[in-house]
């Protein structure tokens, strides 16, 4: 794990796994994550030669707060740790919360983003032609409809999660998700995976919940770019199966995202989407004509 500062001076939390030299792949965790070693994302990159390059967005891990933040806030940081880490061009996978901030690198750093890949990615709110919350477990809807109430209904509802992820385990991290899991993504989340799924959510409560609180708040607001300016090749990746990041989220960004992939796979779910990064990592970096 290291230190770099932002632009405004705020700390933030970076990690950088895989060959010292090579092609490099920025991955955005999802929400509430922070950046801790994932195994499922670095054994698939390093078996393609990639860097993997993390970090803990505003609030999360040592990431220093920034209220008020929006997605396309995140490009100055990614910035700022992309040179910390020596790397130019680059990459990038943005995971469930992590995919509009992918999108937001594809978007305003046309000169150094590659490419991009949202896993399992959220659409913007409000997106015309979906119900949002459509196919999201009740906790889910129950914490979107707090963020569309504001920071203070957010805040409280948020606040109680600190006790239930800050000592998550790989054993009780299945328990601590409960309703969001359909059943492939219960089957999914084992071993190692589970491990570094705890890791990550005890460290995205580590300082409280602004990290969280902030990434939702930034959802269903104006995310500070236009899908439709995206120049660089995007792939949506999306599993029906998903009770977080309901099927049609994957479509409707699909549709309207410039020249976007779409790979909808009808019996995959949140978390056993993962499974496929392989292929999608193989598919991330493979040269466009």
């Amino acid at each position: 794990m290291a230190i770099t500062q932002a632009a405004d001076g705020r700390q933030l939390e970076y990690l950088v796994s895989g060959p010292a030299v090579g092609r490099a792949l920025l991955f955005h965790v999802g929400t509430p994550n922070a950046a801790r070693l994932f195994r499922a994302v670095t054994g698939p990159a390093s078996a393609l030669g990639l860097r993997v390059i993390s970090y803990s967005r505003p609030g999360y891990g040592q990431s220093s707060a920034k209220p008020g933040r929006t997605v396309a806030d995140c490009v100055p940081d990614v910035r700022a740790v992309l040179n910390a880490a020596g790397v130019q061009e680059f990459h990038t996978l943005g995971w469930s919360g992590g995919g509009p901030h992918a999108l937001a690198c594809a978007a305003l750093l046309p000169d150094r983003c590659l490419g991009a890949a949202t896993l399992a990615g959220v659409a913007p709110y409000p997106a015309a032609g979906i119900d949002f919350l459509d196919g999201m477990d009740e906790s889910n809807v129950a914490e979107f409809t707090a963020a569309f109430e504001g920071t203070e209904a957010l805040t409280t509802f948020l606040e109680p999660m600190t006790a239930v992820f800050g000592g998550a385990t790989g054993d009780s991290v299945v328990e601590g998700m409960s309703g969001l899991l359909s059943s492939v993504d219960r089957e999914a989340l084992t071993g190692e995976f589970a491990d570094d799924m705890a890791a990550a959510l005890r460290g995205a409560v580590a300082a409280g919940i602004a990290g969280w609180r902030d990434d939702d708040l930034a959802f269903v607001e104006d995310w500070g770019f236009a899908l439709s300016d995206i120049p660089v090749p995007v792939s949506v990746w999306q599993g029906r199966k998903d009770r977080m990041v309901p099927f049609a989220h994957g479509q409707w960004l699909a549709a309207r995202i410039p020249g976007a992939e779409a790979h909808l796979f009808a019996t995959e779910g949140h978390l056993s989407l993962v499974s496929q990064l392989g292929m999608i990592l193989e598919n991330l970096v493979a040269p466009r004509r």
